[in-house]
């Protein structure tokens, strides 16, 4: 600059001017209000960029951007709160708001208070990302979905409660077969609606068996057809992780045939429609009843047939078994054999115990047992002499040996085999004395067993037991009849010594023969001889 044109400068500053000077706050505040009011409210198109969710202040901060410009952008916790559609990293919405400077940084940026996609491609190309991602998680896998039940005792219903879809699933489950319908009513369009149906499939899975209201045995999700947009809450990330999570059996009914939404992949079913997901939900009422009728009328046949059958097969089996008389018959032949065999065995048995008794009676006469008491008396009396006489050589025996061993030994010298041998012989006659008390008292045991037996043996036992003894004139014993005379005096001695006399009517002549020729031996009757038992 040359000095001379300007004469009032000094040379080492620039030239004069006439230009206002600002401050830099100045000159932020009025680029900012420039910016607002030549851009008040703009619909903004981009793609997300930076976008990593709400701030710890619910302040969403961001960038849009394509292909040769970027504009920062701010979403605030109060809009963004409000948003029907959250903005998502990569995806092109459109934005409106209004254009805004930050002076802190001399940067100017969109403050965004409504958020749109930016067309059906956007959206699809969102709905597909999210699908594969939550299929790739294996919640829309056919392993986890659950049969519905046959006939639901309750309905459970997530829809709207002002349309006209809960009218028509209530009219059609009245027709087909009436069950308790219980309505959780949600927003199913807008904002907050796929929060709203999240919390209502957890409520109904919340509910208990003892809870006032009723668990349902199946949940009906369901709403009239619309656009991709307006069906978009049933798209929501909650929305199928809650119908994947459901332990009830749960019915998608979104839109029509032709419209899908993710919840139609995390559900068990898929209706159609409205309509079509009550008639999954409850069968026919009159087709279960005619069922139920030619069930039982087939039950009823077969139940005939098979009778009929076993009548056949048990008439068949009893034509082919023995009758009652071929069954009977062996065991009858056996049985009267058994009784011809035992009538011949009682006959020898009676006949061997009556050789035996005879014999037996004959060895027990008076005779003979008064000469075996005899024997045995005299017996006890020789033992008891020859044990007196034992007795008294032994004792003879041990004094002369004592006497004679008492002389030989010195008397100056024998004090003490004197004392030893006084003990051993105090000893010695202790022992012969018990010896002999002992002995005795066996004798005694032993005579007195004896004694026992010939007492029971002796006439006056045997008299006791109701005979008699028949002796003749002279008082000896009258063994054989034959020897008597007719008119001959007899005396009969019965227990006790008691005597009677007695006199005999027939004689040796009349024994073999009668007053009218010869007499026939009287046998015993057999019941008597069988009555008669065994003496021992």
């Amino acid at each position: 600059m040359d000095p001379a044109l300007f004469p009032d400068t000094d040379p080492g500053e620039g030239p004069a001017s006439n230009v206002a000077e600002f401050t830099v706050s100045e000159i932020s505040g009025a680029l900012k209000r420039t910016i607002e009011d030549a851009f008040g409210h703009v619909r903004l198109r981009g793609e997300v960029s930076g976008y990593r969710g709400p701030h710890a202040s619910g302040h969403a901060y961001f960038s849009l951007k394509d292909d040769k410009a970027r504009i920062d952008a701010v979403i605030w916790r109060t809009s963004f709160a409000k948003l029907a559609f959250k903005p998502e990293e990569g995806l092109e919405i459109v934005a409106t708001g209004r254009l805004t400077t930050y002076p802190g940084s001399s940067k100017y940026q969109i403050v965004i208070e409504d958020v749109r996609p930016a067309g059906a491609g956007a959206l699809m190309a969102l709905l597909n990302e999210r699908r594969q991602m939550l299929e790739a998680e294996g919640l829309f896998a056919e392993a986890r979905k659950k049969p519905l039940p046959f006939l639901p005792r309750v309905v459970g219903v997530v829809t709207s409660p002002t349309g006209a879809v809960i009218r028509d699933i209530c009219h059609r489950i009245a027709d087909r077969f009436p069950v308790h319908v219980l309505v959780w009513p949600v927003k199913v369009q807008g904002e907050g609606s796929g929060d709203q149906v999240a919390n209502a499939i957890a409520g109904f899975n919340g509910l208990s068996e003892k809870s006032k209201v009723p668990r349902p045995d199946v949940i009906i999700v369901a709403r009239g057809g619309g656009s991709l947009e307006d069906l978009w809450g049933f798209n929501d990330e909650a929305v199928v992780r809650a119908a994947a999570a459901s332990e009830i059996p749960l019915i998608s009914a979104v839109g029509h045939e032709t419209d899908w939404t993710l919840i139609d992949h995390a559900a068990d079913r898929r209706a159609p429609t409205p309509t079509g997901a009550a008639e999954m939900a409850v069968p026919v009422r009159a087709e279960l009843i005619a069922d139920v009728a030619g069930l039982h009328a087939r039950l009823g046949q077969a139940v005939t047939r098979r009778l009929d059958q076993d009548r056949r097969l048990v008439a068949q089996t009893a034509r082919a078994l023995p009758t009652a008389d071929m069954l009977l018959a062996l065991p009858r032949r056996h049985l009267d054999e058994a009784a011809s065999s035992l009538d011949s065995g009682f006959r020898v048995l009676i006949s061997e115990r009556r050789q035996a008794f005879s014999g037996a009676a004959g060895r027990l006469s008076l005779s003979t047992l008064d000469g075996a008491v005899r024997d045995k008396r005299g017996a006890l009396r020789q033992s008891g002499a020859e044990a007196d006489h034992a007795m008294a050589g032994l004792l003879a025996r041990r004094r002369a040996a004592y006497q004679k061993a008492a002389s030989v030994i010195q008397p100056m010298g024998v004090s003490a085999l004197t004392k030893a041998a006084r003990l051993r012989l105090t000893a010695l006659s202790d022992r012969l004395a018990r010896a002999e008390r002992d002995l005795t008292r066996l004798r005694r045991d032993q005579l007195a067993n004896i004694w026992r037996v010939a007492s029971g043996l002796g006439p006056q036992k045997v008299l006791a037991r109701g005979y008699a003894i028949v002796r003749d004139r002279e008082d000896r014993p009258v063994t054989d009849p034959a020897a008597l005379d007719a008119g001959a005096v007899l005396s009969l001695e019965f227990a006790g010594g008691k005597r009677i006399g007695a006199i005999a009517t027939t004689g040796s002549e009349d024994s073999a023969t009668g007053a009218f020729g010869p007499r026939k031996r009287r046998k015993k009757p057999i019941s008597q001889e069988r009555e008669q038992g065994d003496l021992f």
